[in-house]
C-alpha cells in the first residue's frame, strides 16, 4: 500500500517495514536495478506468501523482520546521491530519504549564508545576484534589506529596502552612502528558506585614481635603470627590442645636443653683431 511517498507492506504492526519510493530515487541513476533485486530477494517472496495466507500472521513475523532488515543492509550498502548543496540554506527538495528510519533527512544548513565582499569604485555599477545552487519552490518572494556602512549578519540592524520576485539588486551609480552589508532573503509562504549577504565596500573615485597612477609610476621605477618588459612578453623578446628602444635614445640625445649647439651659435652671433652697431650709432652723434 502506497503511504505519503512511502509504501507499507500488509504485515504486522510488530514488524516494522518500510519501502519509500524516495529511497529508490535518491540511489541516483544506475542503482534502480541492485534495489529491485534486493527487493525481489528479500522482501516480496514473504509478502506474497503473506498476502495468500497461508500460515498464521505470527509465523510470518520473525522472517519479515530479518528479511526486512537484510534489505535496508543492502540497500545502504549502495551509493547515495545527496541534494544538497552547502554551505546553507533549508534545502527541503534535496533532503535524503533514510531507509532506516523511514524519514527524510534535512541537509541541516545555517539559512544564514557567509558574507560576501564586493570591492565596488564610486560612481561604478553594482549588482548582486540572490541566486542558489538548489532548486526552490514555486511561490517564492524575495526580500532585500540594507545595513548601512557595518558588516553584519545581525537582523536587527538591517532595513526593508525591496520586495517582490525580483532577485537582482543593482545600483547604477554607487555612491560613498552604499557602503554596508545588503542581505537577500528567500521565503516560500512563511518559511524562510535563506539569506544571502552581500558586504560592498566602496572607494572614492579620487582616492582610486591615485593609487593606478601610483602603482603605474612604481612600475614604471625598477632598480638600476631598467626598463620594463611589456607584459606577457618573453625575455628574448624585450632583448630583440632593446638595440631598437637604444638607438632611439642615442637619435634623441644627438638632436636635443645638435638643438643645443644651435641656440649657442645663434646667440654668439647675436652678441657678434650688437657692438659694430653701438659704434655705428657712435659716430652719427659725434658728426
Amino acid at each position: 500500500m502506497k503511504n505519503d511517498g512511502k509504501y507499507r507492506l500488509g504485515f504486522p504492526q510488530s514488524v516494522h517495514v518500510c519501502l519509500p519510493e524516495g529511497c529508490r530515487a535518491i540511489k541516483g541513476k544506475g542503482f534502480d536495478t541492485n534495489l529491485q533485486q534486493i527487493l525481489d530477494a528479500e522482501i516480496l517472496p514473504l509478502a506474497e506468501e503473506f498476502d495468500q495466507k497461508l500460515n498464521d500472521e505470527m509465523v510470518y513475523e520473525t522472517r519479515l523482520q530479518t528479511a526486512a532488515d537484510n534489505f535496508i543492509a543492502a540497500a545502504s550498502k549502495l551509493p547515495r546521491v545527496s541534494g544538497c548543496f552547502p554551505p546553507c540554506g533549508f534545502q527541503i527538495l534535496g533532503a535524503v530519504y533514510n531507509c532506516i528510519t523511514c524519514l527524510y533527512d534535512s541537509c541541516e544548513f545555517p539559512l544564514d549564508c557567509p558574507v560576501e565582499e564586493i570591492d565596488i569604485t564610486e560612481n561604478s555599477r553594482s549588482r548582486m545576484w540572490c541566486k542558489v545552487p538548489f532548486d526552490l519552490p514555486n511561490d517564492v518572494e524575495v526580500i532585500w534589506r540594507f545595513a548601512e556602512e557595518v558588516k553584519t549578519q545581525e537582523m536587527d540592524q538591517f532595513k526593508e529596502v525591496t520586495a517582490g520576485v525580483d532577485t537582482l539588486y543593482s545600483i547604477p551609480s554607487t555612491s560613498l552612502h552604499h557602503q554596508g552589508t545588503y542581505q537577500c532573503e528567500i521565503f516560500s509562504g512563511s518559511r524562510s528558506i535563506v539569506r544571502l549577504y552581500y558586504y560592498i565596500s566602496v572607494t572614492p573615485q579620487l582616492v582610486a585614481g591615485h593609487t593606478e597612477l601610483q602603482e603605474i609610476f612604481d612600475l614604471s621605477l625598477l632598480p638600476g635603470g631598467q626598463l620594463l618588459p611589456a607584459p606577457g612578453a618573453s625575455p628574448r623578446s624585450f632583448l630583440l627590442l632593446l638595440p631598437s628602444l637604444l638607438t632611439t635614445c642615442l637619435t634623441f640625445s644627438l638632436l636635443l645636443l645638435f638643438l643645443s649647439l644651435w641656440v649657442l651659435i645663434w646667440m654668439l652671433k647675436s652678441e657678434h653683431n650688437h657692438p659694430a652697431e653701438d659704434s655705428d650709432e657712435e659716430e652719427d652723434l659725434d658728426v
